[in-house]
């Protein structure tokens, strides 16, 4: 059984890797979508909310990318960690709970990976095992 924790962080990776995706493929393809974004931003108070909203999306696109394929994972955990702290402090925290849970499942599990790591199905690992040789 011990053998099988090595393996947990994919079901993780995948799910927290394609939500980051799939929340933020509108924003980086259409820039009418990012200024919605940069107006939503603006009506809670964050400076600077198209660079904010820009750096956000741009983040979660790439880190979701990185989680999927399991490359610089703890990086893109910790960029996460700290996105998802702010968003949920500067807009979800008056949020009823079933509004807020995507945004602590990400955050949630980008904690676990910065901790976790991405395992031996990833690049990270491959790529350790190659420098090893």
């Amino acid at each position: 059984m011990n053998k099988l924790k090595t393996y947990a962080d994919i079901p993780i990776r995948f799910a927290v890797g394609f939500h980051l995706i799939y929340g933020t493929q509108d924003n980086v393809f259409s820039w009418d979508r990012m200024l919605e974004f940069e107006e939503f931003l603006k009506a809670f108070g964050t400076p600077f909310p198209l660079l904010s909203a820009i750096i956000s999306v741009y983040a979660q696109f790439i880190c979701g990318i990185l989680y999927i394929v399991g490359w610089k994972v703890w990086h893109a955990g910790l960029v996460m960690t700290f996105n998802f702290i702010i968003a949920i402090t500067l807009v979800h925290l008056s949020d009823p709970y079933p509004s807020i849970y995507p945004a602590i499942s990400m955050l949630a599990g980008s904690i676990f990976l910065v901790f976790n790591g991405a395992g031996e199905f990833s690049l990270d690992h491959w790529m350790q095992i190659k420098k090893g040789s």
